[in-house]
């Protein structure tokens, strides 16, 4: 795991638009409630992630989680001998085109071992993801589906709701999640009438002001755990007029403050 997690590291201080991310931190992150918009690979290159709930997980160096993209669900990051490193792949409805449809969604995640041949696949996808546009990044997360399912994890074939009417909401609004979008503007583009947006995404169990919510706050998660961008400047970027009550929804959502997260990515 060294080997790739040093070359996601020089990756990063080359280029800043790339298809993965990394979660770092040197102490240890306890996260509530995160929302999953889209599915994603957890690959844990240094220290431990525990998932909470009824039935706690743990994915330790070496392991990855795939979270489809239904669950919120409870983190926690815990540090190794150094910090805690995740390369994280988030995937998009398109990718998962060439693959079977399984029914299955009692799951919300599996795990496994980043054994030679996923880690062969990861590599490359880093690689050559940093030299190409992105248009053709979906070409490499595609192969790293396909690779999850010749090593007989089937359950990848299952982890994305293509069909619900939440599920087209959250790909509108993520295109611009600080835009004011207004409820008879998103039915719109639907093709629906207000009443009947509101009635469907009531019987999927969410609303519109959820909908945004996650979005916004997962995206300051994200920026939080990414960046070191300013607090203030994050709350724009997602939406919020002011900082404090970016923090405020931050705390309420996620158990912990803007500023509390970001001092365990800092190495003191």
């Amino acid at each position: 795991m060294h080997e790739l997690k040093q070359l996601a590291k020089q990756i990063l201080k080359e280029s800043k638009n790339l298809p993965f991310s990394v979660y770092s931190s040197y102490k240890e992150q306890n996260i509530f409630s995160v929302p999953i918009v889209n599915p994603t690979l957890i690959c844990v290159l240094d220290g431990c992630k525990e998932l909470g709930g009824d039935r706690q997980k743990s994915c330790s160096t070496g392991e990855f989680i795939f979270l489809s993209n239904s669950p919120k669900i409870d983190m926690r990051n815990i540090p190794g001998d150094s910090e805690y490193f995740a390369l994280l792949i988030e995937f998009e409805c398109n990718d998962f085109d060439r693959l079977t449809p399984v029914r299955n969604k009692e799951e919300k995640y599996f795990t496994g071992d980043i054994d030679s041949t996923l880690e062969l696949a990861l590599h490359q996808f880093m690689e050559w993801s940093s030299s190409v546009p992105f248009d053709l990044w979906h070409i490499r997360r595609q192969e790293i589906l396909q690779t999850l399912l010749y090593l007989g994890y089937q359950e990848v074939a299952s982890f994305f709701e293509l069909t619900s009417v939440s599920r087209k909401l959250y790909k509108i609004i993520s295109e611009n999640p600080a835009a004011d979008l207004r409820v008879d503007m998103l039915a719109s583009k639907l093709s629906m009438s207000e009443s009947t947006l509101r009635r469907k995404l009531n019987s999927e169990g969410t609303s519109i002001k959820v909908i945004i919510d996650d979005i916004r706050l997962g995206l300051g998660l994200h920026l939080l755990q990414t960046t070191f961008e300013p607090v203030g400047r994050i709350s724009e970027r997602c939406g919020y007029k002011s900082q404090s009550r970016f923090s405020d929804k931050f705390k309420k959502s996620f158990g912990i403050t803007p500023i509390e997260l970001r001092k365990t990515r800092v190495n003191v």
